[in-house]
């Protein structure tokens, strides 16, 4: 590892430019949102950013899918590296990047910072360092991809802003001060909810999808025979008739029946060779697990198949 910190002192003094960038917010679903880049013209290198990302509903959790450290890439956090990182006074190389505080967010009682994880805002900061240093470097960040990806607690829109207080967009070329897009990063409706809970990586998803992504597959007891969402009787029975009716009444029915309910497929696969949805398998969880509670059950579905 090289020497870094003079380059590093002239990343943080460096004179704010308005760049050629377009930033934008791309929602991925399960509350989970991108931060992407692309940058056009020249210089055609961005060498710090610091922004506002803010919801209007609920509140930012989380930040993942960030580099660390030297490279091609986003990986100097001027904040968090004051407060998180080591310096060999010797060698003047960094101990260790793997720190887990090490991350993009600025402090939230740093002048201009938004509130942080657990609030509707969160500031970022992150800088590229990399030798050579020139635009042409093969070390370089690439033109365009992605900063860093945060979590939200509820379906929200979510705008990034430019944080001036902080430096906002840098290139390499500081003196260079051409326009910032944001358009794509206003407003940008980020998604949670039932919608998107069942996984992509469950073998059982492509049939979720085809069955018209129904919720009820994302109950906590549905898999275990639950078909109507409620318990029944006095008792509080979470399996019991209106989920054995609910059997009977879709029995044989295929996945191209406008009749089947599909939160009667409780094993959420097809049978025998006619690919029945509700058959055999459905019925027998439902009967194994007959006048169930809550109490009886995990309650952690849907669950990998």
């Amino acid at each position: 590892m090289k020497k870094f910190i003079l380059p590093l002192a002239v990343l943080l003094l460096a004179t704010p430019a308005w760049a050629n960038v377009t930033i934008t917010v791309v929602d991925e679903g399960n509350g989970i949102a991108a931060i992407n880049y692309a940058v056009s013209g020249e210089p055609n290198k961005v060498r710090a950013v610091a922004l506002d990302i803010q919801v209007d509903a609920g509140t930012i959790d989380a930040i993942s899918d960030y580099m660390k450290g030297e490279g091609a890439g986003f990986g100097i956090f001027p904040a968090s590296f004051r407060d998180y990182i080591n310096v060999d006074p010797a060698t003047g190389e960094v101990e260790t990047w793997d720190v887990n505080d090490y991350t993009p967010l600025a402090d939230p009682n740093d002048p201009g910072a938004l509130g942080g994880l657990g609030t509707a805002g969160v500031t970022i900061e992150m800088g590229a360092l990399y030798y050579p240093t020139g635009d042409n470097s093969p070390n370089a960040p690439p033109n365009s991809g992605t900063f860093c990806k945060l979590e939200v607690s509820e379906t929200c829109n979510m705008s990034v802003l430019e944080n001036a207080t902080r430096g906002g967009v840098v290139l390499t070329d500081p003196s260079v001060a051409p326009t910032v897009d944001l358009t794509g990063a206003t407003n940008v409706t980020v998604t949670v909810g039932p919608g998107e809970c069942f996984p992509d990586s469950y073998s059982t998803y492509n049939d979720w999808v085809a069955m018209g992504s129904p919720d009820c597959w994302c109950e906590p007891y549905q898999c275990d025979g639950d078909v109507d969402g409620a318990t029944e009787t006095f008792f509080k029975y979470r399996i019991y008739g209106n989920d054995l009716g609910a059997i009977v009444a879709n029995w044989k029915r295929k996945i191209d029946d406008p009749d089947l309910d599909p939160c009667a497929d409780i094993d959420h696969k097809s049978e025998t060779f006619f690919k029945y949805r509700v058959y055999g398998n459905d019925l027998g969880i439902v009967v194994g697990n007959w006048k169930a509670k809550d109490a009886d059950l995990p309650g952690d579905c849907p669950r990998p198949e």
